[in-house]
């Protein structure tokens, strides 16, 4: 079974080998990925090789609305065989070796390599450029070592990892219609209700927008980055221009201001209020009607300053919003051709 959508990034198309793969709703595979024999993706999973490239081992296994990318200058993604990973994780620009297990809300960051046979449990952060050796289960923010891996754990732990993925998430992506044409919206996206997308704006693969009481109202040229998911139960979701939503992350009713970045797995609860100019890390959570000061990165659980937004913190958002806008456009392009 191939996936809901593929698509060439730079002349190069996805490959898989020649054993069956098993691809669930809406699961998405773009560029450069090479996927081995007997893998299985499940609904909504996204695997993006957009600039490196990523090569997944046999029977890979990538649960419900996870997520594979790669840091487009430095770092591409490489799993050995027979590695799991749970619903809502995200591998990026890392190294996993063989028999590794990465059960649900798990964030690997740039650089990380983990070694074979390792356990990463439920809900951990895992650093960039972390080396993790293998043998070890690894928990918190960041991962840190609890205790050895017993004979045969990492097999039970992938098989009940594997079990609580039997069940889909539901109903097949609802993409908008008549879209502005400076606007990306991804064929495997969901918008429901009133979601207003400003210029330049761009959605991407497998997130889901819905605007169930007020609306979800999306500055120009800002980035909302794959298995996002944003939510109004309340008043409303507002997101200012230039600003980043990395992937995988969990957005409530709340204001986030204009130029900001909210990290790779971040949870922003009810109520919070984020200024401009801010930056929140990677798998920080915030409390609910929080408020973040501008001019600086937040981090930890919940968020707290960590430092200043220095020039270099601010020159690394603003390439990250150009290269959107760029990725933007070429997505688009390459969604109308394959539609014909």
């Amino acid at each position: 079974m191939n996936p809901d959508l593929t698509l060439p990034y730079e002349g190069e198309s996805p490959s898989f080998a020649s054993r069956p793969v098993w691809c669930g709703r809406g699961s998405t595979v773009i560029g450069a990925a090479r996927i081995g024999d007997q893998a299985w993706l499940g609904d909504a999973a996204v695997i993006r090789a957009d600039g490196q490239r990523v090569t997944l081992g046999d029977r890979f296994w990538l649960g419900h609305r996870s997520t594979v990318h790669i840091a487009t200058f430095t770092h591409g993604t490489t799993c050995g065989d027979r590695v799991t990973v749970g619903r809502n994780s995200v591998l990026h620009a890392c190294t996993i070796g063989a028999d590794v297990v990465v059960e649900d809300d798990v964030v690997i960051l740039d650089g990380s390599s983990i070694g074979d046979g390792a356990v990463i449990e439920a809900g951990a952060t895992v650093f960039p450029r972390s080396d993790l050796a293998g043998g070890f289960a690894y928990a918190g923010s960041p991962a840190k070592a609890v205790r050895p891996i017993t004979p045969g754990e990492a097999a039970e732990r992938a098989e009940r990892v594997r079990e609580r993925s039997a069940e889909g998430l539901g109903a097949d992506p609802e993409p908008p219609q008549d879209l502005d044409p400076d606007v990306f919206v991804a064929r495997t996206a969901r918008l429901r209700g009133r979601v207003g997308l400003g210029a330049g704006a761009s959605v991407l693969f497998c997130c889901a927008l819905e605007a169930e009481a007020g609306p979800i109202v999306v500055g120009a040229d800002t980035n909302i980055q794959d298995n996002t998911v944003i939510r109004s139960r309340g008043e409303g979701v507002v997101i200012g221009r230039d600003t980043t939503i990395a992937h995988n992350v969990r957005i409530a009713d709340s204001r986030i201001g204009a130029r900001s970045l909210i990290g790779i797995g971040a949870v922003i609860a009810p109520g919070t209020l984020i200024a401009d100019d801010v930056m929140v890390a990677a798998g920080a959570t915030t409390d609910p009607g929080q408020i973040l000061e501008s001019g600086h990165l937040w981090g930890g659980r919940p968020a707290r300053i960590l430092g200043p937004l220095d020039a270099e913190r601010r020159s690394m958002m603003l390439r990250i919003v150009e290269s959107y806008c760029r990725h933007g456009r070429e997505y688009r392009a390459a969604q109308e051709e394959l539609a014909g």
